[in-house]
């Protein structure tokens, strides 16, 4: 979107995620609550929530990664469309007010679990930099997965669990120099590079990748990553299907060197 663009405020069916990839001043409004869109931000626009988004007018051109489970929703034929009749929403909570009122996902209202009823997150934008910090604490203290290097997912703070009830998502560290051994598992993967370069091998084929790049391990694809810095980490941003997997308990997966 460019500066001084609004789209109108809509809902529909398909859960949908944005992921943050450059420019200044973007927001959304997801039902009344205006986000502000940052590089490497992880925003939900949730099933059944209003929202719209735009840039303000002294912003820059602005380029995010959208996420839907159309296809999915589209195969149960549940999916529905609808445009605000104001083809505007009115602003009536204070901005980025989910992630101060859910303690950032660190802490949680007391109340919590009695009040938020709704199947996503009421946490609805989890921004980079605490994110990239976490990845960083539990780098110094924690081995992680020889598979996956460092690997958080991003959750509802009220549950524990998925951020929405079809699609998760996920951040990734890998170290300076890091290369992760070959596995492979059912639930299909869409990453963006978020931060550094180095390559994957998919199903035997070797992508390289730097920031911005965007690629797939589609289901049971046997896959690796490595980073190609050695002073440097490299992180991987990726949404996917596991929370439907998991649900029809699908979910298997298995060493692939």
């Amino acid at each position: 979107m460019n500066a001084g663009e609004v789209a109108t405020s809509h809902k529909h069916m398909a859960n949908a995620l944005r992921f943050i990839m450059e420019g200044e001043g973007a927001y959304t409004i997801v039902d009344g609550e205006r986000i502000t869109l940052g590089r490497n931000d992880f925003v939900l626009t949730p099933n059944g929530t209003w929202h719209e988004h735009g840039v303000d007018a002294s912003g820059s051109t602005c380029i995010w990664q959208d996420g839907l489970d159309i296809p999915l929703v589209n195969a149960l034929d549940a999916n529905f469309f609808t445009v605000h009749k104001d083809l505007q929403q009115k602003q009536d909570k204070p901005t980025d007010s989910s992630f101060s009122a859910y303690g950032g996902g660190f802490l949680l209202p007391a109340d919590a679990r009695s009040n938020w009823k709704n199947p996503y997150s009421p946490m609805l934008k989890y921004p980079w930099e605490p994110t990239y910090e976490a990845l960083r604490r539990a780098a110094k203290t924690s081995a992680g997965s020889p598979y996956d290097g460092i690997l958080m997912e991003y959750v509802n703070p009220v549950t524990g669990g998925p951020v929405m009830g079809t699609i998760g998502a996920s951040m990734q560290l890998l170290r300076p120099g890091e290369q992760t051994r070959s596995h492979r598992h059912t639930g299909s993967f869409i990453y963006q590079a978020a931060k550094g370069s180095g390559h994957s091998i998919v199903d035997g084929q070797r992508f390289d990748w730097k920031e911005r790049d965007i690629f797939v391990v589609p289901s049971w694809a046997p896959h690796s990553h490595a980073n190609a810095s050695a002073s440097d980490d490299a992180c991987l941003f990726a949404f996917n299907d596991l929370p439907v997997m998991r649900a029809l308990g699908l979910i298997a997966e298995e060493a692939a060197e």
